[in-house]
């Protein structure tokens, strides 16, 4: 039987994300329901921290005190608006959405789309904070890219449909500069693309293989 890890979060599309990322290392990914208004969102202006307040909260609902855990959290930080929205993703995208993210934009429009995207330059950021039944690990993840100019796609959650990322180079790293890369979405956001294309940028992967390099090795084996 594979081991359980359990994820705090009521998004059905980061539990699927969740999922895809384990499953290829034996783990099973279950959703981790608790009462509504259990969890207090911190006021916090890092996602280490919010992550880590989460965690510590989440721990009492656990269906045994063997069982590993996990929460993630994650926001969209765009350059132009000092890093806004930041921790505070949930927040806007509740409350001015991807339509409103592209009117904050819409002064930054340039005929050159090479310069438009770096005016429009922002980055995917997660963190993923794991109970291993002793201890909690983090991991950290980024995906750098710009806002799109309209929305694009029906797949994906939060403001997917208006992020674009930055092409890939042959070992998988960001192309900086706007520059061509071998695994390119070719202009499309990540709600426009599937979730294989997808898993190759994701910011939540990236997090997510910190967070396993650190796991200890009786952990994966178990």
């Amino acid at each position: 039987m594979d081991p359980i890890v359990w994820f705090l979060t009521g998004n059905k599309g980061k539990l699927e994300e969740a999922q895809h990322h384990f499953k290829p290392l034996g783990f099973e990914v279950r959703q981790l329901n608790v009462p509504e208004g259990t969890i207090v969102e911190p006021q916090a202006i890092d996602l280490h921290e919010v992550a880590q307040a989460k965690i510590a909260q989440a721990l009492k609902h656990l269906p045994s005190q063997e069982s590993m855990l996990m929460v993630e959290d994650a926001g969209l930080f765009v350059d132009a608006l000092n890093g806004f929205p930041g921790v505070y993703s949930a927040y806007a995208l509740d409350t001015i959405g991807c339509q409103g993210m592209l009117k904050l934009l819409s002064h930054l429009d340039s005929e050159d789309p090479v310069q438009s995207k770096s005016l429009r330059a922002c980055s995917f950021q997660a963190v993923a904070a794991f109970w291993d039944g002793s201890k909690v690990l983090f991991g950290h993840g980024a995906c750098p890219g710009s806002i799109a100019s309209h929305q694009d796609g029906e797949d994906g959650f939060g403001f997917d449909p208006i992020f674009v990322p930055l092409d890939l180079d042959e070992h998988g790293e960001p192309v900086e500069g706007g520059g061509l890369g071998v695994l390119s979405t070719h202009g499309k956001t990540f709600a426009a693309v599937g979730l294989e294309e997808k898993h190759a940028f994701s910011h939540r992967r990236r997090a997510l293989e910190d967070l396993l390099r650190q796991l200890p090795t009786k952990v994966l084996e178990d």
